[in-house]
Order: structure tokens, then sequence, then C-alpha cells
């Protein structure tokens, strides 16, 4: 059901919504995953995807969110570290030993910054740690070079 809400928030004349599309192509295509147990969060993640032009898909706990991954091969997941069921360092790890999901780039979410927490979300398996409260505009770019980054990289 949130799929659909956050589809229909993404214009189809918006040059910028278009950009972020056509970083989708090829081996990057799917959706972008938020695994987050606050509410607030992913809503407003998806929102700011979708306004962007990315189709996004939730999961509101660890073992869900694991189970998302694996059969959606997101290119790209947002990741909060403490949530029910399973933690996000647990989920990381996981992704990062699955063959299968090779190349999935993984954005942990904490609201903790301190640097041990840093380091164990990086030796995780973690590509990157972002603290809570992000910037919007942040997110935003950030998700624009991972994905033109990766496409270039599978077009060469």
């Amino acid at each position: 059901m949130f799929e659909q809400t956050t589809r229909g928030l993404a214009g189809q004349n918006d040059p910028a919504q278009t950009a972020g599309k056509d970083l989708l192509e090829g081996d990057m295509s799917g959706p972008i995953l938020v695994i987050d147990d606050e509410p607030y969060i992913l809503r407003s993640l998806s929102y700011l995807l979708a306004r962007e032009g990315y189709t996004v898909e939730t999961a509101s706990n660890g073992e869900e969110g694991l189970r998302r991954v694996r059969s959606l091969h997101p290119p790209l997941v947002f990741l909060d570290i403490m949530m029910p069921h399973m933690n996000g360092y647990e989920v990381c790890e996981q992704v990062k030993q699955d063959p299968a999901l090779d190349g999935t780039y993984v954005i942990m979410l904490s609201a903790k910054g301190q640097q041990i927490d840093r380091e164990r979300g990086l030796l995780g398996g973690a590509d990157e740690y972002m603290t809570k409260p992000f910037s919007p505009r942040e997110v935003a770019q950030r998700v624009r070079t991972i994905l033109a980054e990766r496409a270039a990289a599978n077009a060469a």
C-alpha cells in the first residue's frame, strides 16, 4: 500500500525526477529500500526519494527488511541500526555475506553518532553511515551520486 503512495508522489514531467529514474536503468534497476522501525523516518525518507523520482519500498523491522532485500535485490538500502527482531548490524552482515546480493549499497542510519558506532557499522559491511537527523538535500545528493557512480561502473 505504501509503495503505491510513494510511487504516486513522483511526477512524470519533472526533469529532476526523470534524471533520478534514468540512473536506475540497467543493472541498477530496482527500488530503493528503507528499513526503519520509526514511522516518521519511513515516511520522510520515502517521500523525499519518491519526490526525486525513485521507486521506494519499506520495511519496519530487521527480519522483514532482510526478507525484502533478498526478494527485491535493491541497488540501495537505507538501514536503521536499532530495530526489533533483528538489528541493522545483523541485517547488514547477512546482506554483505550473501553472494546473490553482491553490489547492494548499504547506508546505515542511526541516532548514534559516536565513532565506535560508526566503526561497528562500517566493519559490518555498511558502505556509509549517516546520523539522524539528516539533511534531505544531502540524502538526495548522496543517492544521485551513488547510483550514478554505480551505473557508470556497470556500464564500463
